[in-house]
């Protein structure tokens, strides 16, 4: 997992909270890297994992609510880093078709090793779009923060639903959207 996510959950924990949590939820787990991270670097996710569960155990928040929440700050970072990512969407479903076969590639030129989650868009209408998500990381929360956060950047309220399969290949979570009326 790469470092940037490290770096922003620390700095989202800082600001949420502050940097006395940022020093509890470390101390209070064994990290290989004793919560030293950089941005270029790569992680293991179980490192993000025991940190997340440092933070819930501490705010009596759930490891689920707080990846959403992280999430959406999470987006909120990336377009300010990564504008040229998002300016050539002019909606929510049009941004989000474009993850896996735009911004996937590009993030890959910038970080050839980062393994990245998939998004294949399974349909798509005016008001409705269903994506299903693929990783070998357990945090489709965080995924459905950053598309709540693209909803409120592209000023397209959304409601979300998740579903979880089995395919052969592993757990497939099922992100059914649809616009709500304004």
């Amino acid at each position: 997992m790469k470092g940037l996510v490290f770096t922003e959950f620390l700095d989202f924990v800082a600001n949420s909270y502050s940097e006395d949590m940022v020093d509890d939820i470390i101390d209070a787990c064994d990290l290989e890297h004793d919560g030293a991270y950089t941005a270029v670097g790569t992680y293991d996710h179980m490192e993000m994992a025991q940190l997340l569960g440092a933070l819930s155990k501490e705010t009596n928040v759930s490891g689920a609510e707080l990846l959403r929440i992280f999430g959406q700050h999470l987006m909120g970072v990336f377009s300010q880093k990564f504008p040229d990512f998002i300016v050539g969407a002019d909606t929510l479903f049009g941004f989000l078709s474009s993850v896996e076969n735009h911004i996937h590639i590009e993030v890959k030129k910038l970080y050839p090793d980062a393994e990245l989650p998939s998004f294949e868009q399974v349909e798509e209408s005016d008001n409705h779009m269903v994506l299903d998500y693929r990783s070998c990381r357990p945090f489709a929360n965080l995924a459905e923060g950053l598309i709540l956060g693209a909803a409120a950047h592209f000023g397209s309220p959304i409601s979300i639903e998740q579903m979880t399969y089995q395919e052969e290949t592993g757990p497939v979570v099922r992100f059914t959207l649809t616009k709500n009326d304004s």
